[in-house]
């Protein structure tokens, strides 16, 4: 049985799918600023967050995770303007 939604949740729902790249990629960058502070089990916290976030944006796995293993968030933050773009 199909949920009862307003028209109004549905226009939500709906703008939330088409615009699920750019949220993604905002996500993404705001994780970028939070790997420069973090250290330790928090950074491990944020780049894991990271990945799920780079995967909604559409970047290849095997990039994430060459990424991931560098760990430099400047190489993540280029990526991210070139996707902006």
């Amino acid at each position: 049985m199909a949920p009862n939604r307003t028209s109004h949740q549905e226009k939500i729902i709906r703008n939330y799918y088409q615009n699920r790249d750019a949220i993604g990629l905002q996500k993404a960058q705001e994780a970028v600023t939070e790997l420069y502070l973090s250290e330790g089990k928090k950074r491990a916290t944020v780049w894991k967050r990271l990945c799920s976030h780079l995967e909604k944006v559409g970047v290849p796995e095997a990039r994430i995770e060459e990424l991931r293993e560098s760990d430099d968030p400047a190489a993540v933050a280029a990526l991210l303007e070139k996707i902006a773009k």
